[in-house]
């Protein structure tokens, strides 16, 4: 581990699986793919900036985290790898892929995430509630003076619209979210929103999985078939019983689908 950098839990052998989490949802929300997987890949899964035990020792960028990354993956030595980034944590990918290039990945998954997040005139397939620059400015003003009622609707809008999830989950993941420092969590958000990744996906370098859930509450089907016109070697994989975190709503499927693409 890095004594400035990222905190990366780096466990099992044989090839190199990243997992990159979303906002506000560290690194222990992969735990179900590192205890399934860790006897078949070896699974390397940081705390971004901002977030869990690498806190505020970097910049809270997108940007600062993509450059943390591949120098832990340089350090490492890490090629052939796997790159799972869920909702921010693929824009971190994207953003290490647009300034460091893929020669150390063999394949990209996605989970549930939209190159773009805020919507405009032209672009729609941002979140589905609709979020604009000026909405989301508001949000930014509120997050730190709100933030005692936020971690249980951010946790809401994880799971499944319509379905009841896991017994425990939620509110699982609510208290996990809410040992979050929303200070330091605002500045992620305002620099994960200010992205937009559909150039780089429209020429995308090595094959490209997007996992989503079709009861996401987050993002539609136009966000399927935007990357279905748009990006090349794409393959969809749809859980239908999953909204944004199919990983952990779906995990065996969500599982199968990684030791696949590991063993390839």
């Amino acid at each position: 581990m890095s004594e400035v950098g990222l905190h990366i839990r780096d466990k099992g052998n044989g090839r190199p699986l990243v997992l990159i989490h979303g906002w506000s949802c560290p690194g222990q929300f992969f735990q179900g793919q590192i205890d399934c997987l860790h006897s078949e890949a070896r699974c390397l899964v940081p705390d971004l900036p901002g977030h869990g035990k690498t806190g505020n020792r970097l910049p809270l960028t997108i940007e600062a985290a993509a450059e943390a990354l591949h120098a832990e993956l340089v350090t490492r030595e890490i090629f052939d790898a796997v790159v799972c980034g869920w909702s921010m944590g693929a824009l971190v990918a994207y953003a290490m892929i647009e300034r460091f290039g893929a020669d150390r990945l063999s394949s990209l998954v996605a989970i549930d995430m939209t190159p773009k997040v805020l919507n405009t005139a032209d672009w729609q397939n941002g979140t589905l509630n609709g979020l604009t620059a000026d909405l989301n400015q508001v949000f930014l003003n509120a997050i730190v003076a709100d933030w005692p009622k936020l971690p249980g609707r951010i946790a809401g809008r994880l799971f499944a619209d319509g379905l009841t999830s896991k017994p425990g989950s939620r509110e699982l993941a609510r208290k996990e979210i809410a040992k979050a420092d929303p200070v330091l969590l605002r500045p992620m958000w305002a620099s994960l929103t200010a992205q937009d990744f559909r150039q780089l996906l429209g020429e995308f370098p090595v094959p490209f999985h997007l996992a989503a859930g079709c009861r996401s509450q987050l993002y539609g089907p136009g966000v399927h078939q935007w990357h279905e016109e748009n990006v090349p070697d794409f393959h969809l994989h749809l859980f239908e019983r999953s909204g944004h975190a199919p990983h952990m709503e779906e995990p065996d499927r969500f599982n199968e689908m990684l030791l696949k693409l590991i063993s390839d």
